[in-house]
């Protein structure tokens, strides 16, 4: 891109309603942030500040194995929780949700053939990125606001997912 490009993008992207835009072709990478950025984060921030999730297990009923199911599918999510210790009710009242802050689509990993960024059981820290959050073909980086330990995956990988909704439960005291 030239110097002019550029300036129309900046143009562009301060007339729409986007916060943060980054593009990156070969070798070439660009991002801006708004005006708007620092206040969605801060926003985020308070909407996203840590809250007590009251959460009921109830037991998981699978479905019939399909040649579909591999061990990354559906039951991966379920034995990850299987193995872990097993919780009174009351205890899980405990657990912080980390959620969505954008309408996407929710990605565990960074592309198909990399580890996802945290799985059930990992320590995270705040500011630790735990997912991609894809909207209108941005990849956003979902930073925990929050430090614990990963005990549920709340949404599928590849699935849609809406603003404000839970996409990982953590224990603060794991």
């Amino acid at each position: 891109m030239n110097f002019k490009e550029i300036q129309e993008l900046i143009k562009l992207i301060n007339k729409s309603n986007l916060t943060e835009f980054k593009m990156e072709q070969g070798d070439f990478k660009i991002s801006i942030r708004t005006k708007k950025f620092g206040k969605m984060v801060s926003q985020s921030i308070l909407q996203a500040q840590p809250q007590m999730v009251p959460v009921q297990t109830a037991p998981v009923q699978q479905p019939a194995a399909s040649p579909s199911n591999t061990a990354n599918g559906p039951e991966a999510a379920v034995s990850d929780n299987k193995n872990n210790k097993s919780t009174s009710p009351g205890e899980n009242e405990n657990y912080i949700a980390v959620k969505s802050p954008i309408v996407g689509t929710f990605y565990r990993s960074s592309s198909p053939d990399k580890p996802p960024y945290i799985k059930v059981g990992d320590s995270i820290g705040v500011g630790d990125v735990v997912c991609i959050v894809e909207a209108m073909k941005l990849f956003n980086e979902i930073e925990s606001e929050v430090s614990g330990k990963v005990v549920k995956i709340m949404v599928e990988d590849a699935s849609p997912v809406e603003y404000d909704q839970a996409l990982f439960l953590i224990d603060p005291k794991g």
